[in-house]
């Protein structure tokens, strides 16, 4: 297997060190709100990670947005994701890319984009296994609780799923799925320090200070978990 190159491990570097929340956008559930302007909100607010997640727009509607997001996310010094659509995400120079488990296979993407951060979905412990062999970059544990994202889903995972798909995996990992600022406290305890959201954000009163706060719990969350060890 070819040396990570230097871009990459930069890139991996500063989704370890600096990654607590993880807005991912839709701007379907926004409340009236376009991407941009959510976009703009949670760099505000200190996000340092963003996923532009738009399964609507047509291509080059989706180009022109992931290039506003690309500008902006490089102005405030975040990582930019793109859900899905590897093209979107090379021609945008973003910093990575999210697979779902219907998506192009990992493997097959880090050969063709081996300095893209990937990341992937696990929904069973046997996903998140595998995700560093397949060629991830880090996984995704979820959906861990009801959620208006995942329609016609009856099962989730529970918050136990982070102990056991942790312990199956070295790569860091994000939680996401139906999660709330009062699980953030028992959600870092057991080791989560990067929460994806979606409705959390979009359809929060003020996003950019929803963002802070969801920040400021996490780190304190991370403090308490090193203070008790």
């Amino acid at each position: 297997m070819t040396a990570p190159s230097p871009l990459y491990q930069q890139r991996l570097i500063r989704f370890i060190e600096q990654v607590t929340i993880y807005p991912v956008s839709c701007e379907k559930l926004a409340c009236g709100r376009t991407d941009e302007q959510w976009l703009d909100a949670v760099l505000t607010g200190g996000a340092r990670i963003v996923q532009l997640r738009d399964k609507h727009s047509d291509d080059r509607t989706l180009f022109a947005k992931a290039q506003v997001f690309r500008r902006k996310t490089a102005e405030a010094g975040a990582l930019f994701m793109v859900n899905n659509r590897l093209d979107i995400a090379l021609l945008a120079e973003a910093d990575g890319i999210h697979l779902g488990n219907s998506d192009l296979p990992a493997m097959e993407v880090r050969k063709l984009a081996p300095d893209l951060l990937i990341g992937v979905s696990a929904n069973t412990r046997e996903q998140a296994a595998s995700a560093k062999a397949r060629g991830a970059s880090y996984y995704n544990i979820g959906p861990l609780f009801p959620t208006a994202t995942k329609s016609g889903l009856s099962t989730f995972l529970g918050e136990e799923a982070i102990t056991d798909f942790s312990a199956a995996s070295d790569l860091p990992f994000t939680v996401m799925g139906g999660i709330k600022l009062e699980h953030i406290p028992r959600l870092t305890a057991l080791g989560a320090s990067r929460i994806a959201v979606v409705t959390a954000l979009t359809q929060a009163e003020n996003i950019t200070e929803e963002t802070g706060r969801w920040i400021a719990a996490i780190n304190q969350g991370k403090d308490s978990g090193r203070k008790q060890k």
